[in-house]
């Protein structure tokens, strides 16, 4: 891995835990917004961002309250959505159509959030659906906004090449 792609990589990690440690009381539970979520688009930009993102919620999973359910259903969930959405991005054309379907694909997955809270939270009264849906829902609305965020960026920054 050159020097480059490590530091942003880096970079990345960081910004995803400080963003998410922001607004920690948001970012984890049955109904989470974490916002730090957005940088999930920057994959459709270039694969390169896998390590970063990764290594950011990694990091940020080390402080959740959920301990190491959450750092290994977490962590699972984005690499296998990331993962889809590489694999999709070859058929997909354009940033855009490809951020709507890593939204949608992160969203879908969510079912791995939900069954580790059912498993966390055993006396919890809310279905399996019940708590899909509504992760699922808070990963769809902070995906959905940071489309239009991260092309904003990718106009000033240039995402594909930065890395």
């Amino acid at each position: 891995m050159k020097t480059k792609t490590l530091a942003i990589s880096g970079i990345i990690a960081a910004l995803y835990v400080a963003v998410s440690l922001l607004i920690a009381p948001f970012a984890f539970g049955a109904l989470q917004f974490r916002i730090a979520e957005m940088f999930n688009h920057l994959i459709v930009f270039n694969k390169k961002y896998f390590f970063g993102i990764v290594l950011g919620v990694i990091v940020t999973n080390f402080f959740s309250p959920l301990g190491l359910y959450d750092l290994a259903f977490g962590v699972a969930h984005s690499i296998i959505s990331l993962s889809l959405t590489i694999l999709a991005s070859k058929f997909i054309k354009g940033y855009l159509g490809r951020m709507i379907f890593n939204t949608l694909i992160f969203s879908f997955m969510m079912f791995i959030i939900a069954f580790e809270l059912k498993l966390v939270f055993i006396d919890i009264k809310d279905t399996f659906l019940e708590l899909w849906l509504t992760v699922a829902i808070g990963e769809f609305v902070v995906l959905a906004v940071g489309i239009a965020l991260m092309i904003a960026l990718n106009k000033r920054l240039n995402f594909k090449s930065l890395i």
